[in-house]
């Protein structure tokens, strides 16, 4: 087997691969051998038909069979040989099978190398959960106008009690609890946000562009069915097309390098994750430990 291997920009890579003919052959042998044993050939039983007849009847999808077998064990094995660490699937290319020899082009972005330190002891600032009488006016003003429908509501026991409550202490030390929990998730937040941006400011490296690209495309079709299921029009949501894309960029490519480095702190540490576990989510909680903390 022979490798090709271009540096094009960056992390990129490009890689042109030539399988000799012997390895096609004897892997086109083993696909006519597994088509044959299902094949229905008039005049032949269930893995009985001859090579000659399987090609006349099943050419094209030994071919097909042929590329979805040979050229993922090849790539692999170039990946290897090559040392290199592709950080999402290749570009196929330029497939040829030509005199028995089979070539192809695979294009593939390398996972950037990312170098962490400094990650514990990181500072982080904790907001107050607590509930002001401000804060629970401010909202039971929201209730007074109809929840912004603009109709004036009076909040007395009878309006508790249509919300389920006893009456009006009640409803609202249930609201003061609810709005205490509400603080205390976006507090959560906020304190992960702390630690990715002091992780980020520290390590710094590039993501391929390609990367981003494929995620960003992801991420649009999300919001597009978001926007289209809160009842915008689809042109309008066409429109805005290229205002989602450049609103979405950056915060994937946070979301990205934020991961890599996760990753890597894992790697590190020795930290892993079950299958039904959350990487990112176990070492924010490392780190969380590791943390200096300050009261605001």
């Amino acid at each position: 087997m022979k490798i090709e291997v271009k540096k094009s920009d960056g992390t990129r890579r490009e890689l042109k691969f030539e399988i000799p003919k012997d390895r096609v052959s004897q892997t086109l042998e083993e696909v006519y051998r597994d088509i044959g044993k299902a094949a229905k050939i008039k005049g032949y039983r269930p893995g009985k038909a001859p090579r000659h007849i399987l090609e006349q009847h099943h050419n094209k999808l030994a071919h097909e069979e042929l590329f979805k077998k040979l050229i993922p064990e090849v790539y692999q094995e170039g990946l290897e040989k090559e040392k290199l660490t592709p950080i999402d699937y290749p570009e196929i290319h330029d497939v040829s099978l030509k005199d028995g020899i089979l070539t192809f082009t695979a294009k593939l972005d390398l996972r950037p190398e990312v170098s962490v330190k400094n990650y514990k002891g990181i500072k982080v600032t904790r907001k107050s959960s607590e509930v002001t009488e401000e804060e629970i006016n401010k909202t039971l003003e929201y209730f007074k106008k109809g929840q912004g429908e603009g109709k004036e509501v009076q909040l007395d026991d009878a309006f508790a009690r249509g919300l389920g409550f006893p009456g009006m202490d009640e409803f609202k030390k249930s609201l003061s609890r609810q709005m205490a929990m509400d603080k205390d998730r976006q507090n959560r937040v906020d304190i992960e946000n702390q630690i990715i941006d002091e992780l980020l400011k520290q390590t710094k490296f590039s993501v391929p562009a390609s990367l981003i690209k494929k995620q960003v495309e992801h991420r649009m079709e999300e919001v597009k069915h978001r926007l289209s299921h809160q009842g915008m029009p689809p042109e309008e949501i066409n429109k805005r097309d290229e205002e989602i894309r450049k609103d979405l960029e950056p915060a994937v490519e946070r979301d990205i390098k934020a991961y890599l480095i996760f990753e890597k702190i894992a790697q590190v540490e020795g930290i892993t994750a079950g299958e039904k576990e959350n990487l990112p989510s176990k070492v924010i909680e490392f780190l969380l430990k590791e943390a200096k903390w300050e009261e605001k």
